[in-house]
């Protein structure tokens, strides 16, 4: 008997505790504690005046209701832990999970509406917004470090978003104000680096790359950008030691071993191109390019046989190569064994394509090619060669039609 006079005097007492504190909060999530203890309470209340033994889990249930669950709760707010907040995340999360962001959104906005230093809630309704809503995201992000000064990862989430809201300027000086305070924040590094490089600041960018390797020395994707840079600025031998480097760090990555390539046909290297055309061959990306850049090396060297080899497996995996084999003088000696494949329409691997291969690597490319115009500046007497007798024998051909005429 003293037990359950106990237990009622315990369970009502921290009933009123949780009653006021819902006065005093003015907030209902407490008000689903207050229920569950109300069940707790009733069903010890039913076995004291009833007198019936409802059984022992009754008695635990009883008990974790009326006793332990908002003892717990007092607990953790002692701790500086709000529940309200745990428990609107909770719900927030819920909703996200079923797929119903709206819903999501409004526990949100409510519960930074009545918390507004609730640094999570921010936090999730900014994730929530960048979906739809760049500006409010960084707004909330924004909010974020006004409740956590030392908060690097919303600066780098407001100078990300501004980047895709075509802010650049201001999105640089954020990156450049975030390494100043935090020079080892990687991300921040490759995000400024690779906006400098869209811009053509290549030495700013350098410098970048620079900084950030003095962190992570061992990091290839720093390397290979630093090597994008240094190929943008025509500084070759520093563009050949930083792909070189990246590819020793990652030896699957094969666009570092293609730009080598293209680099060693610049100094007239065709043995060492070809070495690294071979090696960039597995790189999904590369494959055809490479198979490409093999086949006018086969041609420099006399061996026609893998020259027509490379070339129709190059046209088989990439159509789009097909313009610019018709325009190589180089081919035309074997252009009765080169096959061009029948153009197929697929958008979906076009799209996939163009996703995959970013543009900072394209521009290399192009810049390579077109700047230094490789093939003809390396392979000029062989190209001249090759013209000449083409159209000996184009003037053979006529006078032989002229004869029979």
């Amino acid at each position: 008997m003293l037990e359950k006079i106990i237990f009622n005097i315990l369970a009502f007492s921290l009933f009123i505790i949780i009653f006021f504190k819902i006065i005093k909060k003015n907030d209902t999530s407490y008000v689903v504690i207050l229920i569950l203890e109300a069940i707790g309470i009733a069903i010890n209340f039913i076995e004291l005046i009833f007198s019936i033994f409802t059984g022992i889990g009754f008695k635990i249930i009883s008990y974790l209701l009326s006793i332990f669950l908002p003892i717990i709760l007092l607990y953790i707010e002692k701790k500086g832990i709000n529940f309200s907040e745990i428990l609107n995340i909770c719900i927030s999360k819920f909703y996200q999970l079923i797929g119903n962001n709206q819903k999501a959104k409004e526990v949100l906005i409510n519960l930074v509406t009545k918390y507004p230093n609730s640094y999570r809630g921010h936090k999730m309704l900014a994730k929530l917004y960048e979906k739809e809503d760049k500006l409010k995201a960084a707004d909330e992000y924004v909010k974020m470090i006004d409740i956590k000064s030392n908060d690097y990862d919303s600066y780098y989430r407001i100078a990300f978003l501004l980047n895709d809201l075509n802010k650049k300027e201001e999105s640089i000086k954020m990156l450049n104000n975030l390494l100043k305070i935090k020079p080892d924040y990687y991300e921040a590094s490759c995000l400024l680096g690779d906006m400098l490089i869209e811009q053509e600041r290549f030495k700013e960018a350098i410098n970048i790359y620079m900084e950030a390797i003095s962190y992570r020395p061992d990091d290839y994707d720093l390397y290979y950008n630093l090597g994008i840079a240094y190929t943008r600025l025509n500084d070759f031998q520093n563009a050949k030691e930083a792909y070189e480097k990246a590819a020793q760090l990652n030896s699957k990555l094969y666009n570092a071993y293609y730009t080598l390539g293209q680099i060693d046909l610049i100094y007239h290297d065709i043995e060492s191109a070809e070495k690294h055309f071979t090696e960039s061959l597995y790189g999904k990306d590369e494959e055809a390019k490479s198979y490409y850049q093999l086949a006018k090396i086969y041609m420099i060297k006399n061996d026609k046989e893998k020259a027509i080899t490379f070339l129709n497996k190059a046209l088989e995996l990439d159509q789009e190569l097909v313009e610019k084999y018709r325009e190589e003088f180089l081919f035309i000696p074997i252009k009765q064994y080169v096959t061009i494949p029948v153009k197929e329409e697929n958008e979906q691997d076009e799209k996939e394509q163009e996703e995959n291969y970013a543009e900072k690597e394209k521009a290399v490319e192009q810049h390579l090619e077109t700047t230094f115009d490789l093939v003809e500046n390396l392979n000029y007497n062989t190209i001249k060669d090759v013209k000449r007798k083409h159209n000996k024998k184009t003037i053979n051909i006529e006078k032989e039609q002229k004869k029979r005429e």
